[in-house]
């Protein structure tokens, strides 16, 4: 039986809601800045050392077309604690590894049971008020981007102190944890849809198909998530290079500034809350873009250049931010029955996107430099820019024929 929405949400429950999120998906990062000590002790050539961090994102990918849309069709909170508990159990297999393929399917499965951080949000926006629900999504949605964020360096330090098995020992404490405490807390919601599975899995295509804010919001922000992907691979690495000098410790706290963008989602989903998603939208694109600007025109000043740099990394970050929530607020009006499979379609376009960014920074960083880096990164999003003109041209014209 379907559980009925209250006309409100408690804070603590957006509070639990954010912080399970946030929780959920910094499994998906602690391996990246670990790939070298956890290939040296596992025997892995320096070639297939990228698996590590690969199979994760391959087990999230198709946990976000798989797994995430069950959200439409199974009990909310059974699934969130399932996968909890999967997640969970794979943390302890990869904190106790000691071969390369049992590590490497522990990396699948965490992945795969991550996605239902995915599933929480909607979640949330089915717990929400319509008046309020951009603004419970940008909360929940902060919680999550700060545990992106914070995952990086959290698993250097803890790393540093007692080895990278410990990493993913706390993890895996962590999320067996939350996963009691989400059993206790989160209310049933039972989706009314019935259909079989296979069905189910099957209308993704025709969603994606006919669903116009769907393929907009996803372009949006893939060219946002692939800046946002070019920046935090060839950042660290110039941060290293001579002209900055940084420690492994230092480029982690320079990780920590991009922390002050995760603000943003509030305000984008109070901004959608009042009708503005258009022109957010447009304001969050060419803030992605210009602020590649900053350090392309840096000082010779280390100083001036890093502060540059650390604003340039806050302003990437608040855009990609406010037009995440701006998008799930979009694709969250189109209707409760379909909610989980929007969002999990959602996330592996513009995770395809972040994915481009990843792979074309490395290699323009290594074949032309810093600033040519900063130039692919700053037209990413600027792409993007020719399909929002189309749609505020058509919003524009439907207005003067009303």
């Amino acid at each position: 039986m379907n559980t009925p929405r209250s006309s409100s949400i408690s804070s603590g429950m957006v509070m639990l809601l954010a912080a399970a999120a946030g929780i959920i998906v910094a499994n998906l990062y602690y391996a990246q800045p670990l790939v070298g000590p956890i290939g040296a002790a596992l025997g892995l050539p320096p070639a297939a050392a990228g698996l590590i961090v690969t199979l994760t994102q391959i087990g999230y990918t198709l946990g976000l077309l798989f797994i995430v849309p069950l959200g439409d069709l199974v009990e909310n909170r059974r699934l969130i604690v399932t996968g909890l508990l999967v997640t969970s159990a794979a943390l302890l297999v990869a904190a106790t590894a000691t071969t390369a393929w049992a590590f490497l399917l522990a990396a699948l499965t965490i992945g795969l049971g991550a996605v239902v951080a995915q599933v929480l949000v909607p979640f949330a926006a089915h717990l929400a008020p319509e008046a309020t629900r951009g603004q419970i999504v940008g909360k929940v949605v902060s919680g999550l981007l700060l545990g992106i964020m914070v995952a990086r360096p959290v698993a250097s330090v803890l790393a540093g102190l007692g080895g990278w098995h410990t990493v993913f020992g706390i993890a895996a404490a962590l999320v067996a944890v939350l996963a009691v405490v989400l059993q206790l807390k989160l209310p049933l919601r039972q989706p009314t849809a019935t259909q079989p599975y296979r069905r189910l899995i099957g209308s993704l295509w025709p969603l994606l198909a006919t669903t116009v804010v769907l393929r907009q919001r996803a372009l949006y922000h893939a060219g946002l998530f692939g800046a946002f992907s070019l920046f935090w691979t060839v950042a660290p690495q110039a941060l290293a290079g001579p002209a900055f000098g940084l420690t492994q410790n230092g480029i982690a706290l320079f990780a920590l500034v991009g922390m002050a963008g995760a603000v943003a989602s509030p305000v984008a989903g109070r901004l959608a809350d009042a009708g503005h998603t258009l022109k957010a939208t447009a304001v969050a694109l060419v803030v992605g873009a210009l602020s590649f600007l900053l350090p392309l025109f840096a000082p010779a000043s280390k100083p001036v250049a890093l502060g540059l740099l650390a604003v340039a990394a806050i302003a990437l970050d608040a855009a990609v931010a406010a037009n995440l929530v701006l998008g799930q607020r979009a694709l969250f009006a189109l209707g409760a029955d379909m909610r989980s499979r929007l969002n999990g379609l959602y996330f592996a376009l513009f995770f395809a996107g972040g994915a481009v960014g990843s792979a074309l920074g490395g290699w323009v960083y290594a074949a032309y430099g810093w600033h040519a880096a900063l130039l692919v990164g700053m037209l990413l999003p600027a792409l993007a820019l020719p399909v929002w003109i189309h749609e505020a041209t058509r919003h524009a014209a439907a207005r003067q024929s009303a």
